[in-house]
């Protein structure tokens, strides 16, 4: 029995949508952001940095969404969120969800919290530099895909693909959404008819894409 730590349509999301995937036991604990709940003592008692997710296994809190993905990933190689270790697909997987968490999930931080660079709202400038870093990654994401898709190893889904999808929602109210590159757009198509991903939906009550 695994229990996750979440907050609708945040990075917990991936975590989720994994534990789905791999049909695992698992409850559910909401992180109430509207009552600044991950500031609660007792929650950062299992997460210090008062954040989402936290997944509890074996009594034992773990935290940072794409290392729980690669944990889970790793739990149950039956699910085949990940390909078998020792091959170069799994070399090409763990090169995938280290590259997003370092680029994407972190650039993302910056978009979404100004305070984090010194500011209370960015400066355009500022603005228009994030905004390039993220559809940098945008363009050689869809160079990729376009190339060897649909999918990020190919024509096999894999967690990765969860995780590249979370982070495509995330772009939905910048000034050019993800959803304008084409082979992102098929991608971002074939994880969300997945059944994981429309059960989250009903369990977390999220609409928007």
């Amino acid at each position: 029995m695994y229990a996750l730590y979440y907050s609708p349509g945040t990075a917990s999301m991936v975590v989720h949508l994994a534990l789905l995937e791999i049909g695992a036991p698992h409850e559910l604990r909401l992180v109430d952001f509207d009552t600044k709940a991950q500031h609660d003592p007792d929650y950062l008692k299992l997460n210090p940095r008062g954040v989402v997710p936290t997944l509890v296994i074996d009594g034992r809190p773990l935290s940072e969404s794409a290392a729980l993905l690669m944990v889970l990933a790793e739990r149950h190689p039956e699910a085949k969120l990940a390909p078998p270790t020792g091959t170069p697909e799994h070399e090409a997987w763990q090169q995938w969800i280290v590259y997003l968490s370092n680029t994407l999930m972190s650039t993302y931080r910056f978009w979404f919290y100004p305070p984090e660079l010194g500011a209370a709202e960015h400066t355009p400038e500022v603005r228009a530099a994030l905004q390039r870093k993220i559809e940098g990654v945008w363009d050689l994401l869809d160079a990729q895909l376009a190339a060897h898709g649909p999918y990020l190893l190919g024509k096999e889904f894999s967690g990765a693909d969860l995780l590249l999808t979370m982070l495509m929602r995330w772009s939905r109210n910048m000034p050019r959404p993800v959803t304008e590159w084409p082979a992102l757009k098929r991608l971002a198509d074939l994880v969300r008819a997945r059944p994981s991903w429309q059960k989250l939906y009903e369990i977390e009550g999220l609409s928007e894409w």
